[in-house]
């Protein structure tokens, strides 16, 4: 399942890679910050409101804010980019000090970050939860491992069994940075995908690891394309698009797939209803690695907020990996 290194040798341009990136992380913010007006919200409501919510609007915050997704997974790539390497324990330690309970956090997340504060090792933390927290941060890793689908699988482990020790949790974290990464490729390629091969792929890829979110996914394969409406009723029949990975990672998948752009990808995953903001996060990690930021809607940039850890420290932030990514690419064929 890995790519071999002649296939993928002229797609390591920092350039090119960077604007896969940031299109995942940048677009995993959007997603999060759209999705984050109607968080908890049933799409009956979402549409009553709005018709089809395609405006950054308020919630918990002003528009364009972050919520936890977005936080937890800036601190994952803080590390990655830190360490040059994947390190549980200091990313543990990155939680921890970008912690803000504001956010939205769940609520077994307060238990593991007092037990970290007082000294407990990562991997003594987490718990069994089958929440979608392991997979909503999970970006990061897709994209600094897109080219070794083993690596990824391990990884995506790894920095889930920090929090999440529930087998649903973990298959949802690798299916979510498999995603990622096999977007990832097909930009770098300039190539379609085949939505059914896609889906395949990622429940092999997750089968061992809980076998009914493998079943789970491949229900995907069974919906038929049509307008966004449509989609949604669709999409909902099949997931409950709550907190837990099971519900929330296939249509997030399904968001991207059964569209063709990063703005209609991302507008169907927020007006699923339910947990909007990880679901928007995640539809929009898969396609922006895909497209790529230039695909990004002006009016869902410029709201997102700016500070420490806003808008420009993400994007060079990304920037730091691809280049990374490049000179270990270079070092490995030395």
């Amino acid at each position: 399942m890995n790519v071999p290194k002649e296939k993928l040798a002229n797609h390591f341009s920092r350039e090119k890679l960077a604007d896969h990136f940031i299109g995942a992380c940048l677009g995993a913010f959007i997603g999060d910050s759209l999705g984050m007006g109607v968080e908890g919200w049933p799409a009956w409501a979402i549409e009553r409101e709005y018709g089809l919510l395609s405006d950054m609007v308020p919630g918990r915050f002003p528009p364009g804010h972050y919520t936890d997704d977005t936080e937890m997974m800036i601190s994952l790539l803080e590390s990655l980019v830190a360490e040059e390497r994947l390190d549980p324990g200091a990313v543990a330690a990155r939680f921890l000090a970008n912690f803000h309970p504001e956010r939205g956090y769940g609520g077994r997340i307060y238990g593991i970050m007092d037990r970290l504060a007082n000294g407990a090792s990562w991997d003594q933390v987490g718990t069994d939860s089958f929440g979608n927290g392991s997979a909503m941060r999970v970006a990061p890793i897709g994209i600094m491992f897109y080219d070794d689908l083993d690596q990824l699988k391990e990884a995506a482990v790894v920095q889930a069994s920090i929090t999440h020790r529930h087998p649903e949790a973990l298959a949802g974290a690798v299916i979510q940075a498999g995603a990622v990464a096999l977007a990832v490729r097909a930009g770098l390629e300039g190539r379609g995908l085949d939505s059914e091969s896609f889906i395949t792929d990622l429940a092999d890829l997750s089968r061992n690891l809980d076998s009914v979110s493998a079943a789970r996914l491949l229900d995907l394969i069974n919906i038929e394309p049509g307008p966004i409406p449509d989609l949604i009723l669709q999409l909902r029949d099949l997931y409950l698009c709550d907190v837990r990975a099971i519900e929330a990672v296939p249509p997030a998948v399904g968001s991207f797939l059964l569209t063709d752009s990063f703005a209609s990808a991302v507008t169907l995953a927020v007006n699923l209803g339910g947990d909007t903001d990880t679901i928007g996060c995640m539809a929009g990690a898969i396609a922006g690695a895909r497209y790529g930021q230039k695909d990004f809607p002006a009016s869902w940039v410029e709201p997102l907020e700016n500070g420490q850890l806003g808008r420009d420290f993400l994007i060079s932030l990304c920037q730091t990996a691809a280049v990374l990514k490049v000179e270990a690419r270079f070092e490995m064929e030395l």
